[in-house]
């Protein structure tokens, strides 16, 4: 644990390099005393001409001259001697040589601190998050995320600039404060008495006044952490807001709470500036006592003039090394309670051991034989309820139980348990003789297998998260040479600095033996396999036609795609689905499509250029007039928003109809409403913007879908006569911007689904979309690609927790990564919650299924949500109020008047 005093913990991890830094710093107080005594020597040496008695008078400069006890006087350098002017020459350059190499020490020991600092920070962040990686489950429950990153990321920032400074500033501040109070002091004893009266007084004064800082800015720290995790709550929260209207009382939380820490940090400003201005008073009030009693005493023969301006300049020294180091003891206080803080949340009972979670490439002892058992186990949560009472339970090897119970009963918590999702109260779980919360995560956590109805998915793709459960261990580094070693190298070595593990993330994690395979490419059948299994297969054959495909990746796709168009459209003849894609064709009309697209005949890659944006484009719009297409536009248009009106104003807004309008949404039906009202009162003096919006209107509209009857023939020559003109003139700056339509190309802007069909599917077939995908699931497997159209889908990204997947999608994706596992335990808590009963007894046989392919026989306790299915599992065991209360085969219960039986019933 880290240890409660600041300065103990940043000593007991650099003292090495404290110590380095020290000496470094003691010998940068012999240049910087040299500096303080040189402006004296200039100014009563070669200015006032002490020393120089006639013109031609000269001084030795730089001898280097010393007397030995039994040797005598030993010179190792005569010196040159030097005129009165040139010895003002040397001086001053040796007063520059100084500064320069004082400002070394400073960049030196500034660097120095500053890697130390950060150093340290890496480590204290590593290390909270190390805690948090072993804390006990139950502790979760009390944390908000958003409070404990914050923790992590911003509470603890201010240790590692403190880190650098923690003995080096006192020793350097502290230092400079002593030599020239030390220099005053051997200049004018009056002057030092003042001097050491003031600084005295200065040291009392402000840091007690500071004190009442250091107790505001705690305030100030609570009240931010708090407001960040309300956000987050808000956050998670919104769809709960928006449904109970509750989002202005949120407003008026956030309102009070950050009222509070606008008085909070108004009343530091306040309390800052009063310290700073007593802290300058103090300050400014001995260069007047230096001018009047140090001009005094020149005027009265004690002091001379050369002592008095070495004096004051030794004394703009010390005013800034003093405020400094009282500043570092504020910075002290203020980090030593920042950091208790921090330790204290972190301070945890029953935090796991770091054995237990030690890396391992291979599974610590082997492969777990001996039964899964729960003896006399009880849960107890923090309110005092019971969730399970004296459970004796055991899951032999290679069998499989269906575990049941309704809600409440404690079979769900039992699958937990089993898990280590939940730590029992009293009473052990043991596989075979050893205890499961003793073992290492790296043979029960690869051993045992959970997935339940609530599973979290990192921001990723899916592949990131389907493989996530078997990223154990770095089994081999990637081979790195030239600069990428190097660089590589130096991360190791920061990491160690650090404290930190030198494992490389770039590595390759995957256990591919353990899964029977050699590298990814062999894994994937195995993968595949469980997309089949849980029925994801369609959803990640949907999720990849309706990718944008990166050619670099998949450079096939760009070369097989004239021919999968061209079998695509042999194997919809032979389906007798000739009439499912009207493809598109230079110099034709496509009625599937939209007139934007039959305009443009391509897809646009310019936002400019987009449906939305386009009627703004003054290029677009100087063609259109061209064409004598505004009028025919607008008219098109007026007359959608006319039929719209008609049939859909007294319609609510979650109609089921609306769902076919793509050109208007149901809270816009009120402003064209409007439009078309002032349209019919004012219809020779219409205005360009009421124009550009009817015209936009039109741009959506497909006749075999909307079917008002607007589009003709006739009207569909001058929009593809349209095309030519466009394009031809088309603008050096929207040459790129437009991708046509070419059936012999590949379209990037498109989708792979888009490139397959190059056409749009016809409204005639109800189910044209299904037809579609059931015969391009053929082509592709025809043409060898239907592999990538997967490996595709597994690229899609899921968003932060999963949340583009539905939650049907979730939980197959769940159970999916479950299985791929090669585990000898499986414990499966209702995991297809979501899915109607029909499609979770299909997944569950499947599953089953995959699980004991290749002659495999695992355990698997499964928490069932309908009895029905416990036929195909070799044991049942029903739980009802916390407690096991049947157990047999399903033969066995069926027999029996019980629990079992009421529920298969029901």
């Amino acid at each position: 644990m880290l240890d409660p005093n600041i300065s103990r913990y940043i000593w007991t991890h650099t003292k090495r390099q404290q110590l380095w830094v020290l000496m470094i710093v003691g010998l940068s107080m012999i240049p910087y005393f040299l500096s303080l005594n040189l402006p004296k020597q200039i100014v009563n040496g070669p200015i006032q001409g002490d020393g120089f008695a006639d013109p031609a008078a000269t001084q030795t400069f730089m001898q280097i001259a010393f007397d030995l006890p039994l040797v005598g006087q030993v010179t190792l350098f005569d010196g040159i001697a030097l005129n009165r002017l040139g010895t003002l020459f040397a001086l001053s350059g040796v007063f520059l040589l100084l500064v320069i190499v004082n400002g070394l020490f400073k960049y030196y020991i500034n660097t120095y601190k500053g890697r130390l600092g950060e150093r340290l920070l890496r480590r204290i962040r590593f290390t909270l998050v190390d805690h948090i990686l072993r804390f006990p489950p139950a502790t979760f429950k009390r944390l908000k995320g958003a409070e404990i990153s914050s923790m992590v990321k911003d509470e603890v920032e201010p240790l590692g600039g403190f880190t650098g400074d923690a003995f080096v500033a006192p020793a350097l501040l502290g230092g400079q404060a002593i030599m020239a109070l030390a220099f005053i002091f051997v200049q004018s004893v009056p002057l030092g008495l003042i001097t050491a009266a003031l600084v005295a007084v200065q040291a009392f004064i402000i840091p007690r006044m500071r004190r009442r800082l250091l107790v505001l800015g705690r305030e100030r720290q609570l009240t931010a952490r708090e407001l960040a995790g309300r956000v987050s709550e808000i956050v998670d929260g919104i769809n709960t807001i928006h449904a109970y209207d509750t989002s202005n009382f949120e407003r008026a939380d956030i309102s009070s709470r950050l009222g509070r820490i606008y008085k909070i940090r108004f009343d530091i400003y306040q309390w800052k500036f009063m310290v700073k201005f007593i802290n300058n008073f103090l300050a400014s009030v001995t260069p007047f006592l230096f001018y009047s009693v140090g001009g005094y005493l020149a005027l009265q023969g004690q002091l001379d003039i050369g002592q008095l301006v070495a004096v004051i300049g030794a004394y703009k020294d010390l005013p800034g090394p003093l405020k400094e180091l009282i500043d570092w003891d504020q910075n002290r206080q203020d980090v030593q309670i920042k950091y208790n803080q921090v330790i204290g949340q972190f301070a945890v009972d029953g935090l796991l051991e770091p054995e237990i979670q030690a890396v391992s490439s291979e599974r610590a002892d082997g492969k777990l034989t001996g039964p899964l058992a729960a003896i006399n186990l009880g849960v107890t949560d923090d309110t005092g309820a019971v969730g399970l009472d004296r459970v004796n339970f055991t899951l032999p090897p290679g069998q499989t139980v269906a575990i049941i119970g309704n809600a409440g009963s404690g079979a769900e918590m039992m699958a937990e348990v089993l898990s280590r999702i939940i730590w029992p109260t009293h009473g052990q779980i043991n596989i075979g003789d050893a205890d499961l919360h003793s073992l290492p995560e790296s043979l029960s956590g690869r051993s045992i297998t959970y997935a339940g109805p609530e599973a979290y998915f990192f921001f990723g793709t899916l592949r990131d998260n389907l493989l996530y459960g078997l990223k154990h261990a770095p089994i081999s580094d990637p081979v790195f040479d030239g600069p990428a070693l190097t660089q590589r190298q130096w991360e190791k070595r920061e990491a160690v600095w650090a404290g930190n593990p030198d494992f490389d993330i770039n590595s390759d994690w995957i256990d591919f033996a353990h899964q029977g395979a050699t590298d990814q490419a062999a894994l994937m059948p195995s993968v595949y396999a469980a997309l089949d299994a849980v029925a994801l297969t369609r959803d990640m054959f949907d999720l990849a036609l309706r990718s944008n495909v990166n050619l670099d990746e998949h450079s096939e796709l760009k070369a097989k795609t004239v021919e999968m168009r061209r079998v695509l459209r042999d194997a919809l003849t032979k389906a007798d689905l000739n009439g499912l894609i009207e493809p598109f064709e230079p110099g034709t009309y496509n009625t599937e499509a939209t007139v934007i697209e039959n305009l443009l005949f391509g897809n646009a890659r310019s936002p400019a250029l987009k449906a939305g944006a386009i009627i703004n484009n003054p290029y677009f719009l100087a063609v259109l007039k061209q064409q004598g297409l505004v009028d025919l536009l607008f008219s098109m248009g007026t007359e959608v928003a006319r039929n719209a009106i008609e049939l859909f104003s007294d319609l609510p807004p979650d109609h089921p109809f609306f769902q076919q309008l793509t050109f208007m949404r149901a809270d816009d039906i009120p402003a064209y409403a409007m439009l078309l009202k002032n349209i019919d009162k004012n219809k020779a003096n219409v205005s360009e913007a009421d124009r550009a919006m009817m015209i936009r209107l039109s741009f959506d509209y497909i006749e075999p879908r909307h079917r008002f009857g607007l589009l003709t023939r006739e009207m569909m020559a001058p929009i593809v006569g349209f095309r030519t003109a466009f394009h031809e003139g088309l603008p050096a700056n929207l040459k790129d911007a437009i991708e046509l339509y070419d059936p012999a190309q590949y379209m990037v802007s498109g989708t792979l689904l888009d490139n397959m069909l190059f056409g749009r599917i016809s409204q005639k077939y109800r189910d044209g979309v299904e037809r579609i995908y059931g015969v391009a699931g053929g082509v592709l497997r025809a043409l060898g690609i239907y592999d990538t159209l997967l490996s595709i889908g597994l690229d899609f990204h899921i968003g932060a927790g999963g949340k583009r997947l539905t939650s049907v999608q979730r939980q197959k994706l769940a159970l999916a990564r479950a299985l791929i596992r090669r585990s000898d335990y499986y414990l499966f808590n209702r995991p297809l919650s979501t899915l109607d009963t029909r499609t979770q007894e299909q997944v569950l046989t499947a599953s089953l299924k995959y699980l004991h392919r290749d002659g495999r026989k695992p355990a698997v306790a499964w928490v069932i949500s309908n009895a029905r299915f416990a036929n195909q599992f070799d044991r049942v065991a029903v739980f009802e109020r916390g407690r096991l209360v049947e157990d047999g085969s399903h033969a066995e219960l069926s027999q029996k008047n019980g629990i079992f039986k009421d529920l298969m019933s029901a």
